[in-house]
Order: C-alpha cells, then structure tokens, then sequence
C-alpha cells in the first residue's frame, strides 16, 4: 500500500456566535456535510493565498485572514492509505459577494458550534475541533509561517 500526503487549508471565520461553513456532498458520504471552507494548495500559491482563495470559491465571501489557528491531521477510515495536512487559519468576513459557488457546494451557512454538532453531519472530526480551538482562544501570529518565494533556477541554499 503506498501512502498519499494531501496539505490542504481551511478558513474558520466566526461572526457573533456563529461560524461560516459549506454544506456539501462528498464522495463516499450518502448525505450533504458541513466543512470549513477549504481545499487543496494549488501550485504556486502559499497557504494563505490558498485559504482565501477556497473561502471566496466555496462561499462567496471575500475574508481577511487575520490568525493561524494550527496544522491538524486527519487519516480518514475509509483511506488509511491517505494522510491529510490541514493548515487552519482565522479570518474576519468582509463582503458576501454574491458569486456563484464552486459546483459541489450546496450552499454556505453559517451555523452555530452546537448545531453542527446536533447535525452530526461534520465531515471530519477536524471542523468541530478547529471552531473549539477558535472559541478556546487558540491563535498564532502569521509570522510564524515562513514560506520561502518560489523563483525558478535558485538554490534552496540561499534561504
């Protein structure tokens, strides 16, 4: 069995008691679940640039990402050959825009943390586990993300 490292990125953004969450359908899962905004890095883009990226893609909603909240890993059950590395951030909600959202997005939400677990339709233990560490107080300055700037031909020694 060969092993499958996935570094993705998600987006807790909180309004009042409320936090912003996509109701989706995804493979392997007979009904709709709840997730942070969130996906694949694409090739090129940082982390943050990721995030934002998702956000706007998956909910509509242009954010400032103003935190980073943590790295969480999940293997799924059902894919214990696949690893995923979730790179979590905080972000402020600035503007719904109103856009089309990405095709396997139902709709965008916003749902307090007691009626996504009421749901039980969270699509991975880490949605619930980053807003409790959000309503913890858990926070990082993005400083101490270092993401060294792509440039073809140069040496990693010259970081």
């Amino acid at each position: 069995m060969s092993w499958s490292a996935h570094v993705t990125v998600a987006t807790v953004v909180q309004r009042n008691d409320r936090f912003l969450l996509v109701e989706e359908q995804t493979e392997g899962v007979m009904h709709p679940v709840y997730n942070q905004p969130a996906g694949h890095v694409e090739a090129g883009e940082t982390l943050i640039q990721a995030a934002l990226r998702e956000t706007l893609e998956e909910t509509a909603w242009q954010v400032e990402i103003t935190d980073f909240l943590g790295i969480y890993t999940y293997t799924p059950p059902m894919f214990p050959d696949q690893t995923y590395f979730r790179f979590c951030f905080l972000a402020k909600a600035l503007h719904d825009t109103q856009q089309p959202l990405d095709n396997d997005i139902l709709q965008a939400t916003w749902l307090t943390l007691a009626e996504l677990q009421h749901s039980g339709r969270a699509r991975s233990p880490l949605v619930v586990k980053a807003i409790q560490d959000a309503l913890a107080g858990q926070k990082y300055p993005l400083s101490m993300i270092y993401e060294h700037p792509f440039a073809r031909f140069t040496s990693d020694l010259e970081a």
